[in-house]
């Protein structure tokens, strides 16, 4: 009974992570302080030290949470089975649709914290590199050269950082009902009517689930 009381003293590590991610998201990595997180989670200060060694090894948990979540589900998108050029973007682009598989409002938060941290801003641009060359090498895997995989992949990646950085509110259904064009722009190539249907349910399914 002591040590159930002593862990719930303590919190958990996903607790004070989750605590981080709301203040960064909401506020910037300058309102990350321990002191802060304690009171918004009803915990001690030190309580903190037990699964954290100080402050930066918060934020660096934070940064790997991205770049494992983001970065590494955008990639294994990309990899993700299809026979045409068009699904295999929309496959990439459950990632727009789905949390589950890339966070933009911590995208969002780390590009703003790494226009006053140059080491963080060396793991963004890396990142960003890996998400293109990542995306290029699907273009390639379909014929397309290595110059238009590169470009038509930059494209696609500088479309969403746009739709990122200009935190664009747009509803399900027209996101949706966008993606057909968005395809064709990005691919030269139309989607397949079943390739569409196929898309669209799988998103109006996952939206039932979180609703229900």
């Amino acid at each position: 009974m002591a040590e159930k009381q002593t862990k719930r003293q303590r919190g958990s590590e996903q607790a004070w992570l989750e605590a981080a991610y709301a203040v960064l998201t909401e506020s910037g990595v300058e309102a990350v302080k321990v002191m802060p997180l304690a009171k918004r989670l009803g915990l001690t200060r030190t309580s903190f030290y037990w699964h954290f060694k100080d402050r930066d090894a918060l934020l660096e948990a934070m940064i790997t949470r991205w770049e494992d979540h983001n970065t590494g589900n955008l990639i294994s998108q990309s990899r993700a089975y299809a026979e045409t050029i068009t699904e295999a973007v929309l496959n990439i682009f459950d990632c727009w649709l789905d949390t589950s598989l890339f966070d933009s409002k911590l995208d969002l938060a780390i590009r703003n914290w790494a226009r006053n941290d140059p080491d963080l801003q060396a793991r963004l641009d890396q990142a960003d590199s890996q998400r293109i060359a990542a995306i290029a090498a699907t273009f390639e895997r379909f014929g397309y050269t290595a110059s238009q995989a590169e470009v038509r992949s930059m494209t696609l990646i500088y479309t969403q950082i746009g739709y990122i950085s200009m935190q664009v509110d747009e509803d399900w259904d027209t996101r949706l009902n966008k993606a057909p064009d968005y395809i064709e722009v990005f691919t030269g190539e139309s989607p397949s009517e079943s390739e569409i249907n196929r898309f669209v349910s799988r998103h109006n399914r996952r939206r039932y689930l979180l609703s229900a």
